[in-house]
Order: structure tokens, then C-alpha cells, then sequence
């Protein structure tokens, strides 16, 4: 009788989104996922907005991008009013026809086997794609693993709006052929108690099994272009400055420390305005916390900003930083977290509920806090900071930790049970 062996190879995957670009969590998290298929022997392919993936594998469809502006009128209108305007849903549904239409050419031109939403169908940003992919998907029962991030109702913007109807449908559908990933136990409970749909749990991971490569020389001067004196801490936030983050935590910190330190926000304010920053740069000259805002000078690869300055990524910076700190209110599960494990940083969390339930139990050591800066927080952080061997230990335990957990090989068989239930079984080659 024929041995079994794991899901076919050789599948040619469509991911399909509103970007695939820069470092926010969904890119980052797609490129894991393709480079993980990829060592599986299959062959990637993107739809989108906006891409920097590989040239000749990319359809790319201004009205996927949430930021076009007939997508975003749709986004204001939808999440500002109770009622919806005429005008509003033939432009939705107009919108959707091309979009549905762009689909079903690239599935076409790729002869793909396999599509991968990711976040499409779980945050409405644009309402037309996510109703352009579920017609697609059940008009044609075409194999899906929808990959869900984070949903409209664990964000308070998206629970005021006139488009219940497409929400209903589309965020996420309730389709016999799609198989629902979550990136945490939260979201796969509530996804069920909503919707009666069933999921699969794949944490957002790194690639453990290989460690960061040795700084180079190209990142020995960007302390200094980051700001940072010779005789300060540096402090690096990793995240957008979206409120959510908490980033006023980490200017509360640095001042009770009484350290000469200086705060580095590695990101951008992103698609939910400047408001926060604002009040963050007011907040930090009112606490008398040097703060560096340099998203300008931190990308997903090097390269020179417009008036000739380096352009550094996080993996040259996460190892000149002293302590990462990491103080979301709310987060869908933990990038910069795992990042922080991945390159040996100490790190200072607020115990934000994903991380109290899913990743806190693992056991990883790190200075936590519950909703406020407490005095205890703070003697945590100079003990850490002042002790060079109790720092190296929390940092290498903590990688051990990350491997067993969080690592590509725990993706990659995870993927291999989902291409299985898509696709099944084949007899193995014989041996010879």
C-alpha cells in the first residue's frame, strides 16, 4: 500500500489584500507565510493595491488600496453615518464589479490553485474588495484560507456605521470552501460565538531556527541618526503611533527612571491620523522625555531618504536598543513582541489581554505592567538596565522560548494541515 505523504506541492498561491508593502504587521506577516510555502515547494503570487513583492508575480489594482480615493469616501461615509446615501452603495457595488472582475483575471493569468485573503475579509478598510472576494470565492468554490488579523468589532471606529448589511456578509463569509485562520484563541472564540464559523490558530511567528545575522557596518551611525546621544538609553518603541499602542506609558517610564534616556518611535502614524502624535509630541515636552520620531529613516530595506540620509530596518536597529518597550492597550497579537524575543532585547509589555492569554502562559520573562507605570515597574527597569548578566539571561531564555513556540517550522506544519484539508492527501513518490 502506498505511504501518505503531506499536502500536494507545487500549488501556485494567490494572497490578495489592500498592500502588500512597507512593515506593518499584515506585509510582514505575508512575506513569513509565502517564504514559508515557498520552502514547501509551492510558488507565491500577489493582488493588491500596492506591492513591493516580486516583480512579475504582482497584480496590482489602485482599487484595492484602501487609501484610493474612492475607497476611502466609501470608508468615511460607511463608519460616520447611520443611514447610507444612494450614491454611496452604486459605488460600492460598481467598485466591487471591477475589483471581482480584476480577481478572476489574476486567478486566470496565474492558473492559481489556492487563494490566501489576508485581512481582507476580517477589517473592512475596503468594503468593495471584501465583497469582490466572497462573490468570487462563491461563485467558484475555489480552495481559500482566509487569514484574519484583526476584526471590525475589536475596533470601536468600525461599530458605528451604515453598512451592517456588507459586514454581515463579507467580514467574514460564511463559505464552504474557506478555512478561517486567527492569530489568537480571542478571536477564534468570539469569530465562533458570532458567526457559528470554526478556525484554525497560527500565531504570528519568526524565524527562530535562524538567529539575526551580526550587525554590519552600514548601521554603526544610526544611534547617531536616530538621535540618540552616546551617553543616553535607548529606548525603542517599534510601532505605529496610533493610540492604541499606549506610547505614553514609555514616556511615563523613562520619566520616573530619572535616566538619561531618549525614546525612538520607529513608525508613523499610518491610516488613523496625526491627532496622537500630536498630543504625544506635546506630552513628551511636557514630561521632559527625548523623544525621536524617525519613521522617515526606518523601512522594510536600506536605502536614503530624499535629502541624502540613511534609511536603516529594524534589524539594524532592535540591537542597538537598551530596552524595548512594548506598552499596547490592545494588540492582535504581538509583532513587535516577538521581534523583540527574535533579536535579544529586554522588553517592558503592558499585560495587554493577547498577551495575558495566549503568550504570558509560555512563560517568558519580561518587565510587565497592568495598565499604569507602577513603582514596581520601574525598579524592574533599572534592575534590568543596570544588571548586564540578568538582562542577558531574560534575552536568552526568552529566544529558547520564542523557537519552541513561535517559530517557522511550527508554521510550516500548520500550513501543511491546512493544504491537506484543502486539497488532501497523495501517494508518495516511490522509493527506488
Amino acid at each position: 500500500m502506498d505511504s501518505l505523504a503531506p499536502a500536494r506541492k507545487g500549488l501556485r498561491v494567490g494572497f490578495l489584500s489592500t498592500r502588500f508593502i512597507g512593515t506593518d504587521g499584515v506585509s510582514l506577516e505575508t512575506g513569513k507565510w509565502a517564504e514559508a510555502l515557498e520552502r514547501l515547494g509551492h510558488t507565491c503570487f500577489y493582488f493588491a493595491g500596492a506591492s513591493d513583492r516580486e516583480n512579475g508575480r504582482s497584480r496590482v489594482v489602485p482599487e484595492a488600496l484602501f487609501t484610493h480615493p474612492d475607497i476611502k469616501a466609501i470608508y468615511t461615509t460607511a463608519f460616520s453615518q447611520r443611514t447610507r446615501p444612494r450614491a454611496t452603495t452604486d459605488l460600492i457595488h460598481q467598485l466591487k464589479e471591477h475589483l471581482k472582475a480584476e480577481i478572476y483575471a489574476f486567478v486566470r493569468d496565474w492558473d492559481l490553485d489556492l487563494l490566501i485573503p489576508e485581512n481582507a475579509l476580517a477589517i473592512p478598510m475596503n468594503i468593495p474588495l471584501g465583497l469582490a472576494l466572497t462573490e468570487f470565492i462563491a461563485e467558484t468554490g475555489m480552495p481559500t484560507i482566509a487569514h484574519h488579523h484583526d476584526f471590525f468589532w475589536e475596533r470601536k471606529r468600525f461599530l458605528v456605521n451604515c453598512a451592517w448589511d456588507y459586514l454581515n456578509m463579507a467580514f467574514p463569509p460564511h463559505l464552504p470552501s474557506i478555512h478561517h485562520v486567527v492569530i489568537n484563541s480571542s478571536a477564534a472564540n468570539q469569530l465562533s460565538l458570532r458567526t457559528g464559523i470554526s478556525s484554525l490558530l497560527i500565531p504570528n511567528v519568526m524565524d527562530f531556527d535562524h538567529p539575526p545575522v551580526a550587525s554590519d557596518d552600514y548601521a554603526r551611525d544610526a544611534r547617531e541618526t536616530l538621535g540618540v546621544a552616546a551617553d543616553e538609553l535607548f529606548f525603542l518603541q517599534p510601532t505605529r503611533v496610533v493610540q492604541r499602542k499606549g506610547i505614553e506609558h514609555a514616556m511615563e517610564l523613562i520619566n520616573h527612571l530619572g535616566l538619561k534616556a531618549r525614546l525612538v518611535i520607529s513608525h508613523a502614524s499610518g491610516d488613523e491620523g496625526d491627532a496622537y502624535e500630536r498630543r504625544l509630541r506635546d506630552l513628551a515636552v511636557e514630561l521632559r522625555v527625548p523623544t525621536s520620531f524617525v519613521s522617515e529613516h526606518i523601512s522594510d530595506s536600506r536605502g536614503r531618504t530624499a535629502d541624502g540620509h540613511k534609511i536603516y530596518t529594524l534589524a539594524d536597529v532592535y540591537p542597538l536598543a537598551d530596552l524595548v518597550t512594548y506598552p499596547s492597550d490592545v494588540e492582535g497579537f504581538g509583532n513587535a513582541f516577538l521581534e523583540a524575543i527574535y533579536y535579544r532585547r529586554p522588553i517592558v509589555v503592558n499585560n495587554y489581554s493577547i498577551f495575558d492569554i495566549d503568550i504570558k502562559p509560555k512563560g517568558f520573562r519580561v518587565v510587565e505592567f497592568d495598565g499604569f507605570i507602577s513603582d514596581d515597574t520601574v525598579r524592574h527597569v533599572r534592575e534590568v538596565l543596570g544588571n548586564r548578566q540578568l538582562a542577558q539571561d531574560m534575552v536568552e531564555y526568552n529566544y529558547r522560548l520564542g523557537k519552541l513556540h513561535y517559530s517557522y517550522t511550527v508554521l510550516e506544519r500548520r500550513l501543511q494541515m491546512l493544504l491537506t484539508a484543502c486539497f488532501g492527501e497523495r501517494p508518495a513518490p516511490p522509493t527506488l
